[in-house]
């Protein structure tokens, strides 16, 4: 384990992906905690509002995490807020949380859609971890924490895309973790199931890949229907797992579901989640 264990609470963090969803979550928690935060997100209105509802200091940065020179700009903005802080506060935590989603099957897969994801999924991490780990190194301090997905633990149909940058960032987190060993920074993946963000509605979705005709609202109203865990409570969970000096965080019960199933049925796991998923929807139909 790193040296310096802290809590983070309190302590100045950067946030990327903020003007909704988990990001959100992460900077109000934060903010409420003491947390000065600088928030970071390609949504201005979304950013704005999420800066609206923090209490305390704020640094807020329209930022496209695929620019890697722009997430430098944005490290070197921050390395001259820190002094501003009251009490100076060493940078806490760094997550890397922006992400997006392509619904498609690999053989009707558009390559556009997919680099567009991959740029922003992986690179957007690649390119946060290199332009504020200096700042980290420098202080010896630290973590970084890095999304990843269930997604990252498993294959899933017509996820191809989506699948490869998870498994991507989980393995380039995994990576960094073993550079960091004795130092007093640590790196963090975050596991995610099933959340409650707009994320399947902001989807890049050419057709139904499973060829039944659905709309976007009824594909995205079928991914809702199976959430099992609010921002908010994902949020508390990704702190507390991080104050706790967790390497890998794993949100909600289905991301223990899925990490269990692709231990015992590595090639087999599909099979289980469909009659899982199938009582699931089936449950919640009769509790309407």
């Amino acid at each position: 384990m790193a040296r310096n264990l802290r809590s983070i609470a309190g302590r100045p963090a950067i946030i990327t992906g903020a003007a909704s969803g988990i990001g959100r979550s992460l900077a109000r928690r934060l903010s409420g905690s003491g947390s000065p935060v600088a928030i970071a997100d390609i949504d201005e209105a979304g950013l704005k509002d999420t800066a609206r509802s923090l209490a305390g200091p704020v640094l807020v940065r329209v930022l496209d995490v695929r620019d890697a020179a722009d997430q430098r700009r944005f490290a070197a903005e921050v390395r001259e807020w820190l002094p501003s802080l009251p009490g100076r506060a060493p940078l806490a935590a760094v997550f890397n949380n922006a992400g997006v989603a392509v619904a498609s099957s690999v053989l009707d897969a558009d390559p556009g859609d997919d680099e567009w994801l991959r740029q922003i999924n992986f690179d957007g991490v690649v390119n946060g971890t290199r332009a504020f780990l200096p700042i980290l190194a420098g202080q010896d301090d630290g973590v970084i924490v890095n999304t990843s997905s269930v997604f990252g633990l498993v294959g899933m149909p017509y996820q191809s895309a989506y699948c490869a940058s998870k498994f991507a960032v989980r393995g380039f987190t995994d990576a960094l973790r073993q550079e960091l060993r004795g130092t007093g920074v640590r790196a963090v993946t975050v596991h995610p199931g099933g959340i409650r963000t707009n994320i399947a509605r902001n989807a890049r979705i050419r057709k139904d890949p499973e060829g039944r005709d659905r709309t976007r609202e009824q594909m995205a109203a079928d991914f809702e229907a199976i959430t099992m865990t609010t921002p908010d409570k994902a949020a508390g969970i990704i702190c507390r797992g991080v104050d706790r000096g967790k390497a890998r965080i794993l949100v909600g019960p289905d991301a223990y579901v899925f990490d269990a199933l692709a231990r015992v049925a590595p090639t087999h796991y599909y099979d289980v989640m469909a009659i899982l998923e199938k009582r699931l929807r089936a449950r919640q139909e009769g509790s309407r």
